[in-house]
């Protein structure tokens, strides 16, 4: 029987009743059709009506294995109890004040949380946004007014938003920038150490992409002119990429010897998804500032951007803020996602998804050459498909493995710079046999290319 709320409740089973789409689906794809701008894509046909653990459910009965956590935010499973409870509660207290007008306590304990949770043990303070997009643009805006800088280093392969701004600091040209410029000026983009595609080998990676990328800041723009280098300690839209060893903290020194301030954007990687808490701990990384969202409410919209104080206090007051900017509801979510990671222990959840995910993939590895790369962390995984033979993108195979398994009731998500990745974001509350169960089905759609 179809359960009638989501949450942790919802049976927690793959069920493929009719096919994908459904009927139900392809009605409201029809209205859909005709009310929703055609730039808003969807990664699949089919329209949600329940969520939680592991699974989603459609509005034809049909219940998917979860690979895909809403890209990284529903990291507690969807509609979680703390998450639903907090959130209901602020609700009947009340869905809006703006925190500029009248401030409320949400606000403040949400802060003082991420102070305590994002790396290091100096003074921190935060500020709170709607989307990964706003906070990495505030963060741009809090440096340049510390620093009395302008320019902006970012990598290849990095992405971080769709604004104008962060457009601009995004690498990857469709769907994110094409058309839509021209974009900010003073935003520089260096090599990143990509180890899979470094052409002397990965075992040169680190240093010679972080010798790179510094004789590039310091000839082509001058270290004395930098505001922020801004980095994804584990890059998700180029690829699920994790820089060679050596090369963030190579690059974080670098940026501390010229007084530039140094950015990790954790939206993607942050809240546990790697194993950690944030994915710049695996190499000891303090950043000067951390963007956060995705992961920290439950599914709620809400972004921050926290760091050391004496930064955060930079901008004149009334320089940082929105409408909605860390909204009360919002804030009771990311609470009840905080407590549920802890009292979870949710890094060693993802820790645990890695070790059954990893070797599988290895396995898979070695059966099919179309896998050129299996890399990632906790339950940030990813393979990187190629044609035979080489290291040639094959973003056809991608897409087309991406296709299988939504037909038998898995959802996965694509993503990289060529369109050649095929990514795994299960929640991190999900069972390990729908874990084992939706690797069965990627394994039996690679025998069907």
């Amino acid at each position: 029987m179809t359960a009638t709320a989501g949450g942790p409740s919802l049976p927690q089973e793959r069920r493929v009743v009719t096919a994908i789409p459904g009927p139900k689906s392809q009605e409201l794809q029809a209205r859909r059709t005709s009310a929703v701008a055609g730039g808003v894509g969807s990664v699949m046909p089919v329209f949600a009506a329940r969520a939680g653990g592991g699974v989603l459910e459609d509005v034809d009965g049909n219940s998917f294995i979860d690979f895909g956590s809403g890209i990284a935010v529903t990291t507690v499973g969807n509609s979680a109890e703390a998450v639903v409870r907090r959130a209901s509660a602020q609700l009947a207290d009340f869905t809006h004040t703006c925190f500029m007008v009248t401030p409320y306590e949400g606000y403040v304990e949400v802060c003082e949380e991420l102070a305590k949770v994002t790396p290091g043990d100096h003074a921190k303070k935060s500020a709170l946004f709607n989307s990964g997009a706003e906070a990495v643009e505030n963060a741009v805006k809090i440096a340049r007014s510390y620093t009395k800088r302008q320019a902006v280093v970012v990598f290849d392969h990095g992405y971080h938003g769709r604004t104008n701004l962060t457009m601009a600091l995004t690498s990857k040209n469709m769907p994110y920038k094409h058309s839509f410029g021209p974009f900010a000026p003073e935003i520089y983009r260096v090599p990143v150490a990509y180890p899979y595609r470094w052409l002397t080998g990965p075992e040169n990676c680190a240093k010679e992409a972080s010798d790179q990328a510094i004789d590039m800041i310091t000839k082509q723009i001058g270290a004395e002119n930098v505001a922020a280098i801004v980095i994804e300690p584990l890059l998700g839209e180029g690829g699920f990429i994790e820089p060679a060893k050596g090369f963030l903290p190579a690059i974080a020194q670098f940026a501390k010897d010229n007084g530039i301030v140094f950015v990790a954007d954790e939206i993607q990687s942050g809240f546990c998804r790697t194993g950690q808490w944030f994915a710049c701990e695996d190499e000891g990384i303090v950043p000067d500032l951390i963007t956060t969202a995705k992961g920290i409410a439950g599914g709620l919209p809400l972004a921050a951007v926290t760091g050391r104080a004496e930064i955060m206090d930079a901008a004149h007051s009334g320089g940082l803020g929105g409408t909605y900017g860390g909204n009360p509801v919002a804030c009771a979510a990311a609470l009840g996602a905080i407590e549920t990671m802890r009292e979870l222990d949710l890094p060693a959840k993802a820790r645990r998804i890695a070790d059954i995910m990893k070797p599988r993939l290895a396995a898979m590895q070695e059966k099919y050459d179309v896998i050129g790369d299996v890399r990632g962390r906790g339950a940030m995984i990813a393979i990187e498909l190629v044609k035979s033979g080489s290291k040639e993108p094959n973003p056809e195979a991608t897409a087309a493995l991406a296709k299988a398994c939504h037909a038998e009731g898995l959802l996965v998500l694509t993503t990289g710079t060529y369109g050649n990745v095929l990514r795994f974001l299960p929640p991190l509350v999900i069972g390990e046999d729908l874990l084992n169960e939706g690797l069965g089905i990627l394994e039996g759609a690679l025998a069907g290319l």
